[in-house]
C-alpha cells in the first residue's frame, strides 16, 4: 500500500521535511545519535512515539505540530505565495530625493574646512614653540 493514501504515516512526513531541509538520512541519524539504518526504518513506519518525534522535530528545527500536521499541498501553496520580485514594479523605498553628487561634494568641502582648521593649529603651534625658543 502507498503512503501517499495514509495522510498519518508519519515517517514519510518526516523524510519530506528532511528532504526539503536538504538533509541526508546520515545527517539526521547523526543528530540524533543513530544509524541510517534506523533513520530509514523510522520513515517507513507509519507511527513513531511522542519521544523520539520530539527528538526528530528537534533536530530538523521544526515543531512536533509542524511533523504532525505536514503536507505536500500545503508546501506547495507556501512557497506559490511569494512573488518573483525581479520584474514587479514594486518601490522597496530606494529613491534617492537628493543628487548624491552634491552630497560628496559637500563632503569634500567638510574635509577641506577640517583640514584648514587642523593646518591653522599646527601653524599656531609652531609659533608658539618658536616664541618659548627665543625666549630663551
Amino acid at each position: 500500500m502507498s503512503t501517499l493514501t495514509k495522510p498519518n504515516h508519519i515517517g514519510r512526513k518526516i523524510s519530506r521535511i528532511r528532504e526539503l531541509r536538504d538533509m541526508k538520512q546520515e545527517a539526521l541519524a547523526q543528530a540524533l545519535g543513530t544509524n541510517q539504518q534506523a533513520i530509514s526504518a523510522m520513515e517507513n513506519s507509519e507511527t513513531i512515539d511522542d519521544e523520539k518525534l520530539v527528538e526528530v522535530a528537534k533536530a530538523l528545527g521544526v515543531t512536533v505540530e509542524a511533523i504532525k500536521n505536514f503536507s505536500d499541498e500545503a508546501a506547495i501553496n507556501y512557497f506559490n505565495n511569494f512573488t518573483d520580485t525581479k520584474n514587479s514594479n514594486v518601490n522597496f523605498g530606494n529613491h534617492c530625493t537628493f543628487n548624491p553628487l552634491d552630497k560628496l561634494m559637500e563632503t569634500v568641502e567638510e574635509n577641506k574646512k577640517l583640514y584648514e582648521r587642523l593646518l591653522k593649529a599646527e601653524q599656531d603651534k609652531i609659533e608658539y614653540l618658536e616664541k618659548l625658543l627665543n625666549q630663551k
